[in-house]
């Protein structure tokens, strides 16, 4: 297997239930302080891991393109704008790429726009499908942002959709289309995914609770997170490996023994000659569905034992879905920067079928590799090996 050279990551920035900047996000997982609460405009009793905070505006030629979710792009990219600068500086802007990750886009500005035109009979004159719809828009938006003018596409892949971006960027910068990458995603909560986890009765009533003997479903959030990856630069943190599988077992449950999990994370070592002993800290899928938890663990134990310290963070955010890729490798890069891993909220008492180490508390740890899971609906699973710098 031929191994890329690990990639630094130059800047990431994250927001979403815990907070509107890396900071304040940071913050509330040392503290072990949840985002999940319960959503006034919601016909049923979940709890949901919604952006409390005032978003930006998008102005002058961008301002005919706002959405939600190209303001959450602002917000995001506002806190990058140093290591952008220096990421232009570096290369040429034909030779950076932007690649995102989503499931809903636009959806949540269609409900509303739908909402109206069934009391008026026309939708609002200010809707316009491309802008505010479709997956080319927050692509748009980042690419007029960042000033990229390299390859730029979007993935939908549901829960895997914003990890992909990395071995995207991985490919694109190993065989030398690009010298650099913005990647990650964005998802806003939208009556679409809200109904439709709810008809397939996988919603918690209450904030979820990944591993725990307890858990009754999941919960779903919003947020973003961006990652700027560079063939060379002021490395914060390595993409050093990305594995990806598709098992395709069954539309929406994971293959009862975790293969297609199991097939990502083994990949994901190969590419970096990587022993499993090697690796301090996953970060993992963990819904706090009963299928998912419990396939995830019979391939984490069958591959790494029970000893390395497997967190989820959803108890946190919820499953922010086309986001929670990037959110979680962001998650990932706390513990490899500052030597800490969060707790896994809710996860006591842990169920007995799971023999995986949960620490439930805030945990200092000398963490310098760590595996971060996404696992998709068909089966698609995808899993990213980042090391310390």
């Amino acid at each position: 297997m031929i191994r890329p050279t690990p990639l630094p990551i130059t800047g990431f920035n994250v927001c979403n239930a815990l907070g509107a900047s890396r900071e304040q996000v940071r913050a509330a997982l040392v503290a072990g302080r949840g985002g999940l609460s319960r959503l006034a405009s919601v016909p049923f009793e979940t709890a949901t891991g919604a952006i409390e905070s005032d978003l930006p505006e998008l102005h002058s030629e961008l301002a005919p393109w706002q959405t939600r979710t190209t303001r959450i792009a602002l917000l995001l990219l506002s806190g990058l704008s140093q290591q952008l600068c220096r990421l232009r500086e570096r290369w040429s802007r034909q030779r950076i790429a932007v690649v995102l990750g989503t499931t809903t886009a636009g959806a949540d500005y269609t409900e509303e726009a739908y909402r109206y035109y069934l009391e008026h009979g026309t939708l609002p004159t200010e809707y316009d499908l491309w802008r505010h719809h479709t997956y080319g828009a927050v692509l748009h938006v980042v690419r007029a942002l960042t000033g990229a003018e390299g390859p730029g596409f979007v993935i939908s892949t549901a829960c895997t959709a914003s990890a992909k971006p990395l071995a995207s960027a991985q490919r694109l910068i190993t065989t030398d289309v690009v010298d650099a990458a913005v990647v990650g995603g964005i998802d806003t909560l939208c009556s679409m995914t809200l109904r439709g986890f709810n008809a397939l009765e996988a919603l918690s009533t209450k904030p979820c609770r990944p591993f725990s003997a307890e858990r009754d479903g999941l919960s779903l959030g919003e947020g973003g997170a961006l990652l700027l990856v560079e063939r060379k630069g002021d490395a914060m943190a390595l993409l050093e490996a990305v594995g990806e599988s598709s098992d395709a077992y069954h539309i929406t449950a994971p293959h009862p023994e975790g293969q297609g999990a199991h097939a990502a994370m083994s990949r994901a070592l190969g590419q970096a000659g990587c022993r499993p002993a090697e690796v301090d800290h996953i970060n993992a899928h963990g819904t706090g569905t009963r299928l998912n938890d419990v396939a995830e663990s019979i391939a984490i134990e069958r591959l790494f034992g029970t000893d390395v310290p497997v967190v989820s963070t959803k108890g946190y955010v919820g499953h922010t879905l086309g986001a929670a890729g990037a959110t979680e490798a962001c998650f990932a890069l706390f513990s490899l920067l500052e030597g800490w891993i969060p707790a896994s909220l809710g996860a006591a008492p842990q169920d007995e079928k799971i023999h995986l180490n949960i620490p439930t508390k805030t945990t200092e740890l000398n963490v310098r590799r760590v595996l971060s899971n996404s696992l998709a609906f068909g089966g698609n699973n995808t899993s990213v090996l980042l090391r310390a710098a």
